[in-house]
């Protein structure tokens, strides 16, 4: 004989989808419409809004100086920037806050824009690659509880990626900005670094 379950019982054994980090959220819909508008307009809102490159100190060039991390070439680099975003932002959300990420991804994208017009060449810089690597090694750190120490995970995370980036600045030629993410993964682990130390 079956037992009869009311309505109530039914929608409290469902599972609810929680919007759990605004900010990566946010961010990762932002970047796929970006991509949307700039496929839809032959890459248009992209050189407009979303690549940092040589030009006028107009007020376009301030949206791109920040803007351009939420701009991407391909689905393909989206796909790959948003996999690590999303998997490494959420946990970065909720231990350090939203306003402090926000922080954080202003930084890099200032900084890494900023360095890439000092560089020689006139190419055009986008991507949320610095970012990702910047959670990267933010991440690394977020298990240091004492002043004056540097986890060992962080050392091993560090050089293991720094030299990647090296090789790959060395024997491939792409139109990867490896020292973008070397500057973005320094923002991340000086970041980690600073917060942990104000904290404890």
């Amino acid at each position: 004989m079956l037992a009869e379950t009311s309505g109530n019982d039914y929608n409290s054994g469902m599972k609810k989808i929680k919007w759990n980090s605004p900010v990566i959220l946010w961010f990762a819909l932002i970047s796929g419409a970006a991509l949307l508008a700039s496929k839809l307009t032959g890459g248009l809102t992209n050189q407009l809004f979303f690549s940092v490159y040589r030009s006028s100190l107009s007020p376009l060039f301030f949206v791109r100086l920040f803007g351009h991390v939420l701009g991407h070439a391909s689905l393909e680099h989206y796909a790959n920037n948003m996999v690590i975003f999303l998997l490494v932002g959420p946990l970065l959300e909720e231990k350090y806050g939203s306003r402090q990420l926000l922080s954080i991804i202003a930084t890099v994208a200032v900084v890494t824009g900023v360095v890439h017009l000092i560089l020689p060449g006139n190419t055009a810089l986008l991507g949320a690659s610095g970012v990702d690597f910047a959670f990267i090694l933010l991440a690394s750190v977020t298990g240091s509880r004492k002043n004056n120490e540097i986890p060992l995970t962080l050392i091993i995370v560090a050089v293991i990626y720094i030299a990647q980036q090296i090789y790959a600045g060395v024997t491939v030629s792409d139109n990867v900005s490896q020292l973008t993410h070397i500057i973005g993964g320094s923002i991340g682990a000086l970041y980690g670094m600073a917060l942990s130390r104000r904290k404890n």
